[in-house]
């Protein structure tokens, strides 16, 4: 229930500041330089180095990339109906291809299925921080580089490796060989505990609902694939395998989230169509409330 407060009072005090004018245009801006310099890769230290690899776990765990390399087929497929940009497609990607797994994830798989459940959950998302930390970020990359003929592979490294969530995945890899990173937990988790909170006020700063008219084919594309399809597709691949109940329960729930905020942070920080990635988002939420609990009952 906690969470869902914290969800609320995140956005709403968004919402209001920006309504009220109260803070100076583009403040989200800074907010997100916490994010993405701080809160990002106390997330990747302190969680990465503790994930636990188990060949029982891999449906949960696949199941981030997938939905990732889903919408990439999903949004490709679109863009040969409806012109699409780099730079829309690769927010497009940010957004629908990443779900909420921790924030929107935990409560509702805890209230759904349990404790239980609720170690699958963290287990997705740790799967989803680094399908985000490395395929995410070379898509944004490569979306942000402008036309595919200035694009170049040096460019590409150059942008990725100076971007620092990329450095702290890398770092989480290598430094508990050297560093024991549980001497640093406290700390790492009070960093790594200003991202939820920082991201929605961020989101709320920028919530917008207005001129969803103007983009309503991409919003309803978009939530489709994401609250709808990418849950769906989830569920027909674990008919081909032998997999406990509620591994493909929770994995299919937590597919069905929605976008989640950090994708969006780095769409808005790559320059990829913010202001639609946001929209999307914006409607995203809630609309996922009712999505996910029929998601359950279906299930």
């Amino acid at each position: 229930m906690s969470n869902f407060i914290i969800i609320a009072i995140s956005i709403l005090s968004g919402v209001l500041l920006n309504i009220f004018k109260t803070l100076p245009k583009d403040s989200h801006k800074i907010i997100n330089l916490w994010i993405v310099y701080v809160a990002l890769p106390a997330i990747a230290l302190r969680f990465i180095p503790k994930m636990v690899w188990n060949s029982d776990l891999l449906f949960p765990i696949l199941m981030p990339p997938a939905v990732f390399f889903a919408a990439f087929l999903f949004i490709e497929f679109i863009g040969k109906f409806k012109h699409l940009d780099k730079a829309t497609k690769g927010g497009l990607l940010l957004t629908v291809g990443f779900s909420n797994l921790s924030f929107l994830g935990f409560p509702l798989t805890e209230a759904y299925y349990g404790k239980e459940g609720l170690q699958l959950a963290i287990l997705c998302d740790q799967a989803g921080f680094i399908t985000l930390s490395s395929l995410g970020l070379i898509a944004a990359t490569y979306a942000s580089s402008g036309n595919t003929s200035s694009f170049s592979f040096a460019l590409l490294l150059k942008k990725l490796f100076s971007f620092p969530p990329t450095l702290a995945f890398i770092a989480a890899f290598i430094l508990p060989k050297f560093i024991d990173l549980n001497n640093f937990d406290s700390v790492l988790k009070n960093l790594s505990a200003t991202m939820v909170p920082m991201a929605l006020f961020s989101v709320g700063l920028q919530l917008q609902f207005k001129h969803w008219k103007a983009d309503k084919f991409l919003l309803g594309t978009a939530l489709f694939y994401k609250l709808l399809l990418a849950p769906f597709l989830i569920l027909i691949s674990s008919w081909l395998f032998s997999i406990e109940k509620l591994f493909v329960q929770v994995s299919v729930l937590e597919a069905a989230m929605a976008p989640m905020v950090t994708g969006v942070i780095i769409a808005t920080e790559f320059g990829l169509k913010p202001k639609l990635c946001t929209m999307i988002l914006s409607f995203g939420i809630p609309i996922s409330f009712l999505t996910t609990f029929l998601w359950y009952y279906f299930l």
